[in-house]
């Protein structure tokens, strides 16, 4: 509700954002707990770190997993110093992901090289989508 130039508050919009923030809030626990519940699944049917898929009644419930790899700073930093390839540590004396990654692709350098300097993690992610008829 816009009048010239000023927006008015009124006690209805309160209430109605209220009540929408109220049921947000039961909607990403209650989605939670089904997250939860579908990661369980996965995790005993296939394993922690592995995706899988799954259709129900229409639905196809997917998992899969983003792996994330970071260089550690303070030994890549070393390393690449000791390769003499300074030209790929950034001035603030981080590992240059971008161009460490460029370096291998390539040939430069190799994983051998940076053994001991990655870090890995993993985090899962869910899906669910209709499944629709071919």
């Amino acid at each position: 509700m816009v009048n010239n130039n000023k927006t008015l508050i009124t006690g209805e919009m309160l209430r109605r954002y209220y009540e929408l923030n109220k049921q947000k809030k039961e909607i990403e626990l209650e989605m939670n707990e089904l997250k939860d519940a579908f990661q369980s699944y996965f995790n005993q049917l296939v394993g922690t770190q592995q995706k899988g898929e799954m259709t129900v009644s229409g639905f196809k419930l997917q998992r899969q997993i983003r792996k994330i790899e970071k260089f550690l700073e303070v030994d890549t930093v070393k390393r690449l110093e000791e390769l003499q390839m300074t030209d790929l540590i950034q001035v603030i004396r981080r590992p240059d992901d971008s161009k460490i990654k460029a370096a291998l692709e390539l040939g430069l350098l190799t994983h051998t090289h940076l053994d001991g300097c990655v870090t890995t993690s993993y985090t899962p992610a869910i899906s669910v989508k209709p499944v629709t008829p071919r």
